[in-house]
Formats: C-alpha cells, structure tokens, sequence
C-alpha cells in the first residue's frame, strides 16, 4: 500500500519566493557590470592581443588576458555607478537600475566593484604581464577619476572619455608582446575616433534625461546640433584615412582593407 503527500501552494510559496529573489539578485549583480560594455571591450581587446601575437596567439595567455579585463571591466563599470548613483536617479533612462532603485546598496556595490577590479589587475599582472596590468590600473583611473567627475563640468567630457574607451586594443597588444610599438596606438586612434561620434549620438537622443541630471554632454549645451554635427562630421572623415593604417603598415591584410 502506498500514499503519496502532494505539496500545497502555500509550502509552494517560500521555495518559489527564494527562487525569484535569486535570479533578481543575479540580474541586479548583471545589470552592475553592464556585460553588454565588457563584451564590447573583450571584443577590443581580442583584437589588439590577435594582432600583437602575428596571428599566433597562445590560447592560455589569451584566456588569462581576457578573464582579467572582464574582471577589470567589471569592476570600473560598477565603481562608476556608485560614483553616479544620484545623477542616475534623475535620468529616466537610469533610475531603475539596482542602486538608485535601492535593490542593491552603495556600500556593498563599492565593495564589490573594488574587489572585482582589484581582482582582475591581478589576474593580469600574474598571468600575463605588468605592462597590461598597469594600462588596465590606468583606464580604471581614466575613467573613474578623471572622465566621471567632468561629466557635470564641461562639455569635453566626451573626448577625455574616448581615451580609456579606447586603450583596450593597447592592452590586448601589451598582454601579447609584453611591450609596446606604434601599430597599437593606431588601434587606439581608430578606437578613439568612432567612439565620439558614437557617444554624441547617444547624448543626441538622451540629451532631456542627461540635462535633467546635469551633465552637460555637447549635444546638452549645443541646443541646435551645430557644433555636434561638426564633432561627428570632423570625427568620421578622420577615421576614414586612419582605418586604413592598418594594412598601409602591414599588420592588417587586404580583407581588412577592403572591409575598412
């Protein structure tokens, strides 16, 4: 003879309560390192190492380069939400994310960001080399020390913000060679001149949400579009002759030129 004891919803209730705060917490750990943004600097800094090593790169290297700017990312892009969790309460677009929503507090976020970023410039001093972990310290400070605090001063904050937006390639080429030459700094001005376009069109289409928080992106003070459009314009027609260096110095072939 056997019986069997069904659950009821309500002892249902608590597991499932359990269950949904967890995936909620690791969305919110998510939403805090922007993963879409590391990807993006994977991506870039892939590229830098692939070129540094001739095509001929060393797979535990390689991996090693890449956990510890995942980690490095990580850990500057949630510092950077703590450092504007207020302005991101007055952004629509901002104001749902885990700090400024409350989900996830300051302290804790900070702590977090400095341990992952901690973490990953030692994952890359130790298992790659000093010079990639020393340029990974200096996107960190870049971005966090310099690019943050002028967002609510001045317009150029857009151009200081392409300089560690743009160094991953640099890194990627540091972790390879373990040195540095010019063709990396061509990535980074290739780098450096897409992004300022790419930022300008986002503070184009935000410019409401970021005047409301006080950041004054050009497209915020350049109320007609005037100046941005030159920005853009100016930007684009320099990239085109610098996104061909690549192959003009041999460290790119012909596909490249043809895709450029």
């Amino acid at each position: 003879m056997t019986s069997s004891v069904q659950a009821s919803p309500r002892s249902l209730a608590p597991a499932h309560g359990r269950a949904a705060f967890v995936r909620q917490r690791l969305l919110d750990h998510a939403e805090l390192t922007k993963p879409r943004i590391v990807a993006m600097v994977l991506v870039a800094t892939l590229v830098g190492y692939y070129l540094g090593s001739a095509g001929r790169p060393r797979l535990a290297a390689m991996l090693h380069t890449l956990v510890g700017t995942a980690l490095a990312a990580a850990g500057t892009l949630t510092l950077n939400q703590v450092m504007e969790v207020d302005r991101d309460a007055r952004m629509e677009r901002t104001r749902r994310r885990p700090l400024p929503d409350g989900r996830l507090a300051v302290a804790y976020a900070l702590a977090f960001g400095a341990a992952l970023l901690a973490t990953g410039l030692a994952w890359l001093a130790l298992g790659t080399n000093l010079l990639s972990a020393f340029l990974t310290a200096m996107i960190a400070i870049t971005y966090l020390l310099v690019y943050t605090p002028l967002k609510p001063v001045t317009s150029l904050c857009s151009i200081v913000g392409a300089v560690p937006g743009a160094l991953p390639p640099v890194v990627g080429w540091a972790a390879a060679r373990g040195s540095l030459a010019a063709e990396p700094w061509v990535l980074f001005a290739i780098m450096f001149l897409w992004q300022i376009p790419h930022s300008l069109a986002i503070g184009r289409m935000y410019r409401d949400d970021f005047a409301r928080a006080g950041i004054r992106l050009l497209p915020v003070v350049d109320w007609d579009g005037t100046s941005t459009g030159l920005h853009v314009v100016s930007n684009c027609l320099a990239l085109l002759p610098v996104g061909l260096l690549p192959t003009l110095m041999g460290f790119a072939g012909a596909a490249y030129f043809l895709v450029a």
